[in-house]
């Protein structure tokens, strides 16, 4: 009996991880992603699956961000009906988060949908509604790190920590292969080492193959070290010219590591006291959840929490729920931080502050995560003269800085490091969750490393 992989998502791209793995009786779908871009694309590629949803025996989750997570809604309102594993952090993170893409959707097409209706054409349907994610919860099923948890047939699957945000794991499947288990490790998305909040990663034992991210295959990053030193300089310098700090942040991880850093900085007095505000009910909600999952902590927040103190700056943050607050942000012109969401700048309140802040030089936009291609994120990082938000065009004057050591992908390096161990007994590497020039670098570092590794098209199928 052999087994098949069919590449689907997130392959020579970023978003929209998804995977098929087979062994002729049963059939598992590893992460059920939504690509993110264009409108057109994202509804064209989203609404479809190259398989019967009715047919899959279980979805392995490896953690809740949205292009690894956001399209079980639409899964299960196609058909599947069978479980949804993951870890108990990332369980509860997708309580809050696929309802509000859920939201986010519905608001979309309410709006794409008036200006079809000027126009005389056919009006749309979200891919997906808020009521529909909240049904796709109770096929959720949460487990312990390390555990494992059979799925059927024989065929089993245990989480370990990817370090990369609250509850991610690199699930490891033992599939069974005509009486031999063949083990697959899924390392996409894989954290870094020495990052604060959360543990390093864990490699899973004795993998025959391997699932590998290469979001950052031909870069280096700088050292997590140099973090403090870098965000204090940009804080202080916007400041001096009377400036408001705007930060696009995904509401899960990012935005509680930066607010981890700058409450570091307040305490060392090396930035001053100014208003901090997380303008995002869903990173509120998130937040939460960090204070219920110990068992993803590093030692040093573990024993931060215990010891009663205040590593999230609670006493530092102002956090808003409320769309009249968040409103008067932009009537304030003191000098302050604003951390808002969505990471990637193509959704939510962040464009909402953009519009407001990105033509006045005394301000800063910080971008401090992944921008995917033809994102107004990427067009911002990218320092475009002009970007168009809301279908208007502003001229960007504001200062645009990047921050590369916040990001909770491993580069090059890292990668190259967590897979040389298992260089002796790895039968083969499967490169993904990559733009095709960072898929490309790392596959030939590590095929001129002697690595068994592949570079698979969209849609391509293989045996093992």
């Amino acid at each position: 009996m052999s087994i098949k992989i069919d590449f689907i998502g997130a392959v020579r791209t970023v978003t929209g991880s998804m995977h098929l793995i087979s062994n002729g009786e049963y059939r598992f779908l590893i992460d059920c992603g939504l690509f993110q871009g264009h409108r057109k694309d994202f509804y064209r590629i989203n609404s479809q699956f190259p398989f019967d949803p009715a047919g899959i025996d279980a979805c392995i989750l490896s953690h809740a961000h949205i292009d690894h997570s956001g399209n079980i809604p639409n899964l299960i309102k196609n058909g599947f009906d069978s479980r949804i594993l993951t870890t108990d952090a990332t369980r509860d993170l997708c309580q809050s988060m696929l309802p509000d893409s859920g939201h986010i959707q519905e608001e979309d097409i309410k709006y794409l949908n008036k200006k079809k209706k000027k126009k005389g054409e056919p009006l749309q349907e979200p891919l997906y509604t808020r009521k529909d994610a909240e049904n796709s919860l109770q096929f959720f099923s949460g487990h312990p790190y390390e555990q494992q948890i059979s799925i059927g047939g024989g065929n089993s699957v245990t989480f370990y920590d990817a370090g990369h945000v609250l509850g991610s794991s690199t699930p490891l499947l033992e599939i069974d292969g005509g009486g031999e288990k063949v083990r697959i490790g899924y390392a996409v998305d894989l954290g870094r080492e020495n990052i604060p909040i959360l543990n390093d990663p864990v490699t899973p034992p004795d993998i025959d193959y391997l699932f590998l991210e290469s979001t950052y295959g031909g870069r280096v990053h700088a050292p997590p070290s140099e973090t403090h030193d870098t965000l204090a300089e940009i804080v202080n310098r916007t400041v001096e010219r009377k400036g408001k700090i705007i930060i696009p942040s995904f509401a899960l991880e990012r935005t509680q590591e930066i607010v981890y850093y700058l409450n570091d900085l307040f305490n060392d007095k090396r930035i001053p006291k100014i208003p901090v505000i997380v303008d995002s009910p869903l990173a509120v909600n998130l937040t939460e959840v960090f204070f219920h999952h110990p068992e993803c902590y590093d030692e040093e927040m573990y024993q931060a929490f215990k010891n009663g103190d205040d590593p999230l700056g609670a006493r530092h943050v102002k956090y808003i729920k409320d769309v009249e607050e968040s409103k008067a942000l932009h009537r304030d012109p003191d000098p302050k931080i604003i951390i808002s969401a969505s990471g990637m700048c193509e959704a939510g309140r962040i464009l909402h502050h953009l519009k407001n802040n990105i033509e006045d030089e005394r301000n800063t936009v910080l971008i401090v995560g992944y921008m995917a291609e033809n994102t107004l994120g990427r067009r911002i990082a990218e320092k475009y003269e002009k970007v168009r938000i809301f279908g208007q065009e502003y001229q960007l004057n504001a200062e645009v800085e990047i921050m590369n050591s916040f990001s909770a992908h491993a580069d090059r390096n890292e990668l190259y490091e967590y897979v040389k161990p298992l260089k002796d007994t790895l039968k083969g590497i499967f490169i993904v969750h990559g733009e095709e020039s960072q898929s490309e670098a790392l596959y030939r570092l590590l095929k001129d490393k002697g690595f068994p590794v592949h570079f698979p098209n969209p849609g391509d199928s293989m045996e093992i």
